[in-house]
């Protein structure tokens, strides 16, 4: 349900409005709850016009961080552009592009070094955020109408593609669940006696999250163990899948297989997490000023992947992944061409950031899937 705002009265706080909301219809399961926090149309944390990365923000991410991460996918996917047979046209789709910034890197290094490849190549643009969209539409301006903006429900199927998401699926809401009294709860939230947002354990909204455990082989035991289902993911999954003829799916993320992130003694909690300005927050304090995040479930990807008819070729920790794609040499071509001994230095510093083992790289996997 969208939250909106009353006819003829101030516009409310996003907090005020979902505590109106749950108190005219009751508790509200966390996916809703957490739908609402990301993608409120105009208070939502992804939907509000603000610097969410870079030290002033509130997180970095690698493309942000380096212009290396975005120039070695473009020298792997060149590669399979070639396993591709060559076409004379392909797409490349990015969901979640956010302000453009892998974007422009990549399509500046095929055009570069790729010039065959950037020939045949469509960009499309998936971006929810209305302030990054109008970014990245600025930034990406200078490659014309080889760019287009709409969503993966949207692309043709016609010819062979390449998905690629960075980040994307950490951020879907998730359902939260926990083990109350030997049975499967779902954890709605509600208002304590002071009017502040709380857990409450109430019957599962939907089977699909007991489904879930039983398509992955997976059982809480533990009495008030918390776990995060991300059915989102799967619904994702399947409207990529869908809008593939041929291609690959490639999909950067944090996250563990299915017998780590639910067995795990330090996961017992869930792995929920609230961001502000690089620090933990309360989840449940101020919707629409953190940015919330859980760890992915490979497996259930993989298995999900594996159902709707792709094939895994690759799946690896984003630092193996770079090395053996070209880093390396993406760092000699770009410190040739750097103008100044400061910028050498940063794409040396940036390059070691992010394959040195321990960094933060060694923390996020690479899933490569073909139809």
């Amino acid at each position: 349900m969208q939250i909106s705002e009353a006819a003829n009265s101030e516009p409310h706080s996003l907090a005020e409005r979902l505590r109106l909301r749950i108190k005219l219809e009751g508790p509200i399961t966390f996916c809703d709850w957490m739908n609402a926090a990301l993608y409120d149309p105009h208070q939502g944390y992804y939907c509000r016009a603000f610097k969410r990365w870079g030290r002033q923000g509130d997180y970095r991410t690698s493309p942000e961080r380096s212009p290396l991460f975005a120039a070695t996918f473009a020298r792997y996917l060149s590669g399979l552009y070639e396993s591709l047979g060559r076409p004379g046209s392909w797409t490349l789709l990015e969901a979640g592009a956010a302000e453009g910034h892998f974007a422009a890197v990549l399509l500046d290094t095929l055009r570069a070094r790729f010039p065959e490849v950037f020939a045949a190549t469509s960009y499309v643009v998936d971006e929810r955020s209305p302030s990054s969209s109008a970014t990245a539409r600025s930034r990406l301006a200078v490659f014309g109408d080889r760019v287009a903006f709409a969503s993966i429900q949207q692309c043709p199927n016609s010819q062979p593609a390449v998905i690629f998401s960075n980040e994307l699926l950490d951020s879907f809401p998730v359902h939260r669940v926990t083990l109350a009294r030997g049975k499967l709860r779902e954890l709605y939230v509600t208002l304590d006696q002071a009017g502040e947002f709380t857990w409450l354990p109430l019957p599962l909204s939907t089977p699909a999250l007991a489904e879930y455990f039983e398509l992955l082989g997976v059982r809480l035991r533990t009495e008030g163990q918390i776990a995060e289902i991300n059915l989102a993911a799967m619904t994702w999954l399947t409207s990529a899948v869908a809008s593939l003829s041929s291609g690959y799916l490639i999909t950067v993320d944090y996250g563990a297989e299915a017998a780590e992130l639910y067995n795990s003694p330090a996961r017992q909690q869930g792995t929920l997490r609230a961001f502000r300005r690089h620090e933990f927050r309360d989840p449940l304090a101020d919707p629409g000023q953190n940015d919330l995040t859980t760890t992915v479930d490979w497996t259930a990807i993989k298995m999900t992947g594996e159902r709707l008819g792709l094939e895994t070729i690759d799946f690896q920790t984003q630092d193996r992944f770079l090395l053996q794609a070209g880093i390396l040499e993406e760092l000699g071509a770009m410190t040739e061409q750097a103008d100044s001994e400061a910028e050498k230095a940063s794409l040396r510093a940036s390059a070691r950031e992010m394959i040195l083992p321990g960094g933060m790289a060694n923390s996020f996997q690479v899933l490569i899937q073909k139809k």
